[in-house]
């Protein structure tokens, strides 16, 4: 990308960026971020549903406790799940959407009104400014894995409880598994305190990189895209954040 047009993104972004060197010699492709901070400034400024059938007797017990279960099996168990109640007052469950094989996993905090109604994680304004951060990662939404702490949407938009949460971390713990990812971007407060077992704020959580799991996978933690459309003065960590994530993906850091 020329100079002058990189400077414009990050006038409007209200940002000064450093570029880095290996930028150059990876050639990962200025082409495929063409417009993708441009992406992110604006969608930080701007800001058919149906019924899944719920196994009443068996609310997918045999396989949360299946360490072996594959993608499609486990789809069908959060689809049958119970267990926790909060699937008796959503549309339908929000499993994921995403690239099942994809090297950055997106996990955020519980789905809202829209996305329990498309089924689909990150919809609406929060999801639009989702989008422009990972264009400006240079990832279109599809190649990465987007999914929640938890698959059914808390009532009133209500953060979910401590132990609904972990009712459904036998899912997302598969899912992890599954997926493989080489990096996890905890997005916003309940789903880094969850996934790394804390209370510590986002704030002090930001800006390292974490571990989690048996695997070590590297977790970096940022800002919630709702969290930001209300603070937009925190994008320069949101930031920092993604280039940190960045720095794993690309091997700057072991």
């Amino acid at each position: 990308m020329k100079e002058p047009r990189r400077i414009h993104y990050l006038k409007a972004m209200g940002l000064t960026l450093w570029q880095r060197r290996i930028d150059a010699k990876a050639g990962r492709g200025d082409e495929s971020r063409e417009g993708a901070e441009d992406a992110w400034a604006v969608g930080s400024e701007t800001a058919v549903a149906h019924s899944d059938p719920i196994d009443e007797t068996a609310p997918a017990l045999e396989a949360r406790a299946n360490p072996e279960i594959d993608w499609q099996e486990l789809q069908q168990s959060v689809k049958r799940c119970n267990a926790c109640g909060l699937r008796a007052g959503c549309t339908q469950t929000v499993f994921g959407v995403g690239n099942p094989l994809a090297e950055l996993l997106v996990i955020g905090e519980a789905p809202g009104a829209d996305e329990d109604r498309q089924g689909e994680p990150f919809v609406g304004r929060a999801g639009q400014l989702l989008n422009g951060m990972l264009l400006a990662m240079g990832y279109k939404r599809e190649a990465v894995f987007i999914a929640n702490i938890v698959k059914c949407r808390p009532p009133n938009n209500r953060d979910p409880k401590p132990e609904e949460a972990l009712s459904c971390e036998p899912y997302l713990k598969r899912q992890i598994e599954l997926i493989k990812p080489k990096v996890i971007l905890a997005v916003g407060r309940i789903s880094a305190q969850n996934l790394l077992k804390t209370d510590i704020a986002v704030g002090k959580l930001r800006g390292r990189i974490h571990s989690f799991g048996n695997h070590g996978v590297p977790l970096v933690v940022t800002y919630h895209p709702a969290y930001l459309l209300r603070s937009p003065e925190q994008k320069g960590k949101a930031w920092q954040d993604l280039q940190l994530a960045l720095s794993i993906l690309r091997g700057d850091r072991v």
